[in-house]
């Protein structure tokens, strides 16, 4: 298997609901590291996975819209703690879709997996077959 990965970075705010929290219960900020892996069993005729330029531009497409907001306060979030596995998995989500609009080329990728890091010492992936 194949892999290329990027990654960017977002700063956010946000606070979580539940006494599991402690003090993240009140608003917070946050920064992540941001890493998107694209897995494929073979190259394209150019050789590669996908181009690094192309994932790196829809990966900052997908971060653009949360960049230094409070998530609290959007609708796809409405409702739910924005905890690192649920960012990874609507990051997932949007990146998959690109995939399958072929903002990536005609030779897509099969698999994804995202990872933000929270700290140097923390993180959390969503990893996935795109569907078809």
């Amino acid at each position: 298997m194949y892999a290329v990965e990027v990654r960017d970075h977002i700063m956010i705010a946000h606070s979580f609901k539940g006494a599991l929290f402690g003090p993240a219960q009140a608003l917070h900020g946050a920064t992540f590291i941001v890493d998107v892996a694209l897995f494929s069993p073979g190259l394209t005729a150019d050789g590669v996975v996908v181009d690094m330029g192309w994932a790196h531009e829809v990966l900052k497409a997908i971060l653009a819209p949360l960049a230094y907001r409070n998530l609290d306060e959007l609708p796809e979030f409405a409702g739910r703690n924005t905890s690192t596995e649920v960012l990874c998995r609507h990051i997932f989500d949007r990146f998959a879709d690109a995939v399958q609009g072929g903002n990536l080329g005609p030779d897509a990728p099969t698999r994804l997996r995202v990872t933000l890091h929270e700290s140097h010492v923390a993180r959390a992936w969503y990893e996935g077959d795109i569907p078809e």
